[in-house]
Parts: C-alpha cells; structure tokens; sequence
C-alpha cells in the first residue's frame, strides 16, 4: 500500500471527498484504486487563523508498479505467538477490567479457556448500581465506578490514545472495533470511546468469552492465595480454584488484595502517584481558546494537557481530560470521597473537566510499609468526605477563592456536575500544603498556555486520588512473573504497569503471551 500524507482540509468535507481530494492532488484516477483507508485524521490548531484537518490516507492501487512512486506502507499484522504451554490446568484472571478482558481475548484466540473472577457485578447491574448512587447516596462496595465488570476505565472518556509505542496497540483498537466501538478509533490522533460505548463493548468481549468456552464469575472476590515453594497453587474466592497462572488483573484501587499480597509475602514496592482535584470550565470557553472563533469547521469538542514545574521541584500537570464530561463520585470504600471525570462518545455536555494533579514521591508518605501510599490516599478521602458534610457530597470551590484561600460561599457561571451533591468548601484545608501551594503557583501559569483555564468561577472538586496504584508489585522483565512467586503475572494499573485503558489492555495481552508460550 502507499501513504498520502499532509492532506490539509479546511472545509467540511466527508471522508469520501478527502480521499477523491487526495488522489487527484496526485495525479491518482479514482477506477486505480483497489482500496483506501483513512490512517490518520488529527486537527492542526497552533494557529486559530488558519485551523485545519490533517489527514493521511492508505491507498491500495489496482497496479502494483504505479505504487513506486510514493511512500509504500505495509497493512498492520498481529504478532504470531508459539504457543507452548501444554498444561491443562486453566489460567485464572483476577479482575474484568481492559487488562483482564483483553487477556482473556488471547488466551480464548489462541485454544486457552481461562477463568475471570471479578468481585464486582456485571456491568449491567453495575450501571444500575452507580446511578443508585449518586440519586439516593446507597453505596455498594463491591459495585461501583471502581470495581465490576470493566473496571474504572469503564465510566471515563475511554481514551485509548498513548505514548507507548507498542506493537499491540492496533491490536487493541482493532478488537475495541470488532466489539462495538465507533471505527473513527482507528485513525484519530486522539481516539476516544465514552462510556456509553464501552458499556456495550465490554459486555460483547465477555459474551464471546464465555461463547468459546471461557467462564467470567462475578461477584467472586479473591480472598487468598496458595503458594508453595514460591509457585502459584490455588486462588481462593467462595470456592478454591487450583491453578498454576494467575493474571494479577486488579486495578488500582484494590486495597484488600494489596494488603493480602504483602501478608502472603509477594513483592510489593511503593511507588510515586499523583494527588489534587478536578477542575471544571464550560466547554465553549475551552473551545474558544483551543480554536479560536474564526474557523467554520465542524470541529469535536476541544481537550488540553497541560502541565507546569514548579519552583519547589513540583510538577503539576491535567490528566484524564473529559470534554463536555460530567465529574464522577468514585469512591471503592464508604465514607470517602474519590473523584473522576467521565463523557459520553458525543462529548455534549456543558462543561469540561480534568484532574489537576501534583506528584505524590516515595518519600512523602513512606513509613514501614510499601502499603503506606495507600494509606496516604485513604487518609485524604476520609478529609474530603468530612469536608464535604459526611453525606457523599464533594467539597467544591472556585478557583479564585482556592488561590485567596477563603471558603466559597457562591457559584458563578460555572455549575458543578458531580452527583450526588456538592458542598461549597475551602480545598486548603484538607489538602497537604505541598499540593495546594504548588497548584496555587501553577493555575496562573497554565492560564498562560490554555486562556481561561484559571478563571475565577471555575470549578475545583476535591479530591482526585487515584490516578495511578501507589504500589508496583514487583515482576520479572522477562517473564513477567513476580519477582518472588512463580506463576503470578501482576498486570495493570493496579500492579503499576499501565496508566490508562489502552495500555493496561496492552500490558493484558503481554501476560497472557507469557502463559501461552509457557513462560
């Protein structure tokens, strides 16, 4: 195939009218051509005056010897994998979040029928669950926006875009498709599912599960592990499950299996995460500074990433921004507060909301125990929660009061999406000093690069504390096995490999090629 690149569109045209576009710019007949795809479709907005589409497109000519001329490319092929493993004993995932689910998806392709545990619901139930909560404030611990089938990625902007540059990253997008999602996901530069989309998506991945002969159990929490001789024997739930492979699927907000983790001697270490708050604007407002108010084109709802270094070696930075999103209640334990940010794949919503982040390093919260993060994000919720009336409400204040320091004592234009309720607070006094300084000291900066972003009205919901796992279960570069335990794979977010859906599905598929190929 040949690559087109650097096709600049500044009118609203159909993907079908970009490619005849494409062609006849050079010099290609439309009866030449076998097949086309669109391979990359990114907006080009550094300067308002002139923002435009910029595509690239992957043509396939009739006559192979007319391709010489341009860039040839080649079509996206999945590595094959050698599958060795010849025990009959079926693998065990703990967790049907993206890295549990998409390891799942490798070992059922390639002959291997493993079994899920998830301690939470499917997702179905689950939906209703959430919605129970932030309508009458009954709040379920093992159903929530952490925990059931999906994971917290689940109910985000199911972003898929990355940094990683991994060979199964169009693998991901490739089954994300084939389940359900939008195929615009394969050629964005920032391709986004909503959780609209993902709650169907993920209820297709575990049907074709369970249809070649896998088994997803839900409400089966893992409450202990067999190990002997530093080797994986069995998984104990409401029954035992013997087993010599356990994909350690668990997400970062599993407390209870950290803690059995460490008391069953597995290697646990601590490690840096990240604390703050959301942070909402209204949406037009961030368009307008991303595109300006000149273009005529039909353009999606604009996102940033943001990020400043602050004087005291801080770095603050925007992390899972969720254009025309909603902020979400989403606590895994009771009397907490836990905040995230969700959109639908429309992105429709008035405002828009980002977690604002400081790092959290080692050395802030360790103690005597590699547990201890986990201790210093608990401790944090529990202060919100109180802050916030002891009711599920979220302490929020405006901006400009958060820098003054002073409580807020009305809303401006800005209105709060977090449900169940809000409660107008001062974030200074439960947030560590560190935090609020360095986002007192960041929030102008970052109004330089993205105009408006500290605006007075808005919003500031406390706190976002789950970012990344505070902990690193420790595993081998080779094998991926736990450093200490043999047939353990710690996978994901929770294990602290991955830092988001895509590359948490990412870090599934490596482990569930480490048990085929009998390693």
């Amino acid at each position: 195939m040949i690559r087109i690149k650097d096709i600049k569109i500044k009118e609203n045209l159909s993907d079908e009218q970009v490619f005849l576009k494409a062609i006849s710019k050079n010099k290609i007949k439309p009866e030449e051509v076998k097949n086309w795809y669109i391979y990359r479709k990114s907006i080009d907005a550094r300067k308002k005056e002139n923002v435009h589409y910029n595509y690239a497109i992957d043509i396939e000519l009739k006559d192979s010897k007319k391709e010489n001329k341009f860039e040839k490319v080649e079509k996206y092929k999945f590595p094959e994998i050698q599958v060795k493993r010849a025990n009959k004993i079926k693998p065990v995932i703990v967790g049907a979040g993206p890295a549990g689910l998409f390891a799942g998806l490798i070992l059922i392709e390639n002959g291997i029928k493993p079994i899920i545990l998830e301690k939470g619901k499917c997702v179905e139930e689950r939906i209703k669950d959430v919605e129970e909560f932030t309508i009458n404030r009954k709040f379920k611990p093992n159903s929530n926006i952490q925990f059931g089938e999906g994971g917290a990625g689940t109910f985000s902007d199911g972003k898929l875009n990355t940094g990683n540059s991994s060979i199964y990253s169009r693998k991901v997008l490739e089954e994300f498709v084939r389940f359900g999602a939008p195929e615009e996901i394969l050629y964005t530069a920032k391709p986004h599912i909503g959780t609209d989309n993902l709650v169907k998506i993920v209820k297709n991945i575990r049907e074709y599960i369970i249809a070649n002969g896998g088994q997803v159990l839900f409400n089966e929490q893992v409450t202990d592990f067999e190990i002997e001789n530093n080797k994986i024997k069995s998984v104990k739930c409401s029954k035992k499950i013997e087993t010599d492979a356990v994909i350690l699927a668990i997400g970062h907000s599993a407390r209870d299996t950290f803690k059995k983790l460490y008391e069953k001697g597995v290697e646990v270490a601590p490690k840096n995460f990240a604390v703050g708050v959301r942070i909402e604007h209204l949406q037009k407002d961030i368009n307008i500074a991303q595109y300006g108010e000149i273009t005529k084109l039909q353009l999606p709802s604009a996102d940033y990433k943001l990020v400043y270094h602050a004087q005291n070696g801080r770095t603050c930075y925007t992390f899972c921004m969720c254009p025309g999103g909603q902020v979400m209640a989403s606590n895994s334990e009771e009397n907490s507060i836990v905040t995230n940010g969700m959109s639908n794949f429309a992105r429709d919503g008035e405002n828009a909301n980002s977690a604002l982040l400081v790092n959290v390093v080692v050395e802030d919260f360790y103690k005597n125990s590699p547990l201890d993060g986990m201790y210093f994000q608990e401790e944090l919720e529990k202060k919100a929660f109180e802050l916030g009336g002891r009711n599920y409400n979220a302490p929020i204040q405006k901006v400009g009061d958060f820098i003054k320091n002073i409580k807020t004592t009305n809303i401006g234009k800005v209105k709060p999406t977090y449900r169940p309720g809000v409660t107008m607070s001062n974030l200074n006094e439960i947030l560590p000093e560190f935090v609020s300084e360095t986002l007192k000291e960041a929030i102008p900066e970052l109004d330089k690069k993205l105009k408006g972003f500290g605006e007075n009205d808005a919003l500031l919901t406390g706190v976002e504390t789950r970012s990344s796992s505070p902990v690193q279960i420790t595993r081998d570069k080779e094998t991926l096995n736990s450093i200490n335990v043999q047939g353990l794979y710690p996978c994901g977010e929770g294990a602290g490999y991955a830092g988001g859906i895509m590359t948490a599905a990412i870090d599934g598929i490596k482990c569930a090629i480490k048990i085929l190929e009998g390693k």
